[in-house]
């Protein structure tokens, strides 16, 4: 037996709304009275106080997995002491020091004598000890650490 494909039964479009209709709904809404613009701010922000707060809960599980870290311990070349030429030592003193305590006291001479440029802080202006240690009258203040260098055995 053939059985025969019934065809899809076609949906009537819809109907639009009439625009006239949404015009007419706008302009038949009252005004508003001044009393009435007053206080209609005041129930939207009593409206907003009243809204529950959103509580974000804590991931205790990840807090519960960190691994405490290890405090960092520094390179022994890093705090080997030096010994200073003395065009250095007239500066950060006559002791041996690490290379890090030799930057940091050139430092502390720098801004106790205020020897920063004053525009570019970048670049440091040589007094007459700086100028035996770094052989001109003005550093970048990258170009100190190589010329340390030349002044530590």
């Amino acid at each position: 037996m053939a059985t025969a494909k019934k065809a899809p039964a076609k949906k009537a479009p819809a109907k639009k709304a009439a625009p006239a209709k949404k015009v007419a709904a706008t302009k038949a809404a009252p005004a508003k009275t001044v009393a009435a613009k007053k206080a209609a701010p005041a129930t939207k922000v009593a409206a907003k106080k009243a809204a529950p707060a959103k509580k974000v809960a804590a991931p205790k599980a990840a807090a519960a997995k960190k691994v405490p870290a290890k405090k960092r311990t520094p390179n022994a070349a890093f705090m080997k002491a030096l010994t200073l030429s003395p065009a250095l030592a007239a500066v950060v003193g006559d002791k041996p020091l690490p290379r890090t305590e030799i930057v940091s006291k050139l430092w502390v001479y720098i801004k106790a004598k205020g020897l920063q440029d004053k525009i570019n802080k970048r670049m440091i202006n040589a007094d007459e000890k700086l100028r035996a240690v770094f052989g001109k009258a003005q550093v970048s203040m990258f170009e100190m650490a190589g010329l340390i260098g030349k002044h530590v055995k």
